[in-house]
């Protein structure tokens, strides 16, 4: 696949920096100061994510939060490879009808490879009423413009259509303190095996054009990470 036609424009970018900027508007007109939980399983791809998911988070305006109690928005970053995981995010589903009850206002969002699965957000749709966003892996780039269409609608949102897998550049990350840091260089599998759902919920195998990677390791050492670990599926 031709990296040149999953590249995301930059003014696609920055249309969703702008509605980064209306978020937060949103919660200063409200005299609000909204907080975040994001809860990530699975593999080093998804944590990846979930640092870029908090980017965005932050740029919207949120602090974060390890309390879901807390949260004016919860966000389940999930994995579908073993049941065992899928078993524990629908288990945390159930349990955040309690802390919705309490906080009416609270937005539920699963996102993620088990919400790219067809199953998955059918069921999300019928039992679970709750929650409020549901997203796969190919619409990352784009949560803050989903996000605002749950505010701005007060309706359930789902964007889990069968696209073609993209590279999108310069999303904000919030990265753990320390010395590691993750950076990807691929996304995707072309490889369809029986035993392995990757292909089917993040696309086909594309790679980042190595003078961004050089220029994102470049940025991670100067600012003091000294274990870089690449990423591919």
């Amino acid at each position: 696949m031709e990296r040149e036609n999953v590249l995301i424009p930059q003014a696609d970018l920055d249309r969703q920096r702008e509605f980064e900027e209306k978020i937060r508007g949103l919660f200063a007109a409200r005299e609000a100061h909204p907080a975040a939980c994001v809860d990530t399983f699975g593999c080093q791809q998804n944590v990846a994510d979930g640092q870029k998911l908090m980017g965005m988070l932050e740029a919207s305006g949120f602090t974060l939060t390890q309390d879901p109690k807390e949260a004016d928005l919860v966000l389940l970053n999930t994995c579908a490879i073993r049941e065992h995981a899928e078993d524990r995010v629908f288990g945390n589903l159930g349990a955040l009808t309690h802390t919705k009850k309490e906080n009416p206002e609270q937005v539920i969002c699963l996102c993620g490879c088990m919400a790219q699965e067809p199953r998955v957000s059918e069921r999300i749709k019928k039992s679970y009423p709750h929650v409020d966003l549901v997203f796969g892996p190919q619409a990352l780039w784009k949560f803050p413009e989903l996000l605002w269409q749950v505010y701005e609608t007060k309706k359930r949102v789902f964007s889990v259509q069968d696209e073609h897998g993209t590279i999108a550049e310069g999303i904000p990350v919030v990265r753990e303190k320390g010395v590691k840091a993750w950076v990807s260089i691929m996304y995707g599998c072309n490889n369809f095996c029986s035993y392995c759902i990757v292909p089917y919920v993040r696309g086909r195998e594309r790679s980042r054009d190595p003078r961004a990677v050089l220029a994102e390791v470049r940025q991670l050492v100067e600012a003091g990470y000294k274990d870089i670990t690449l990423l591919g599926q």
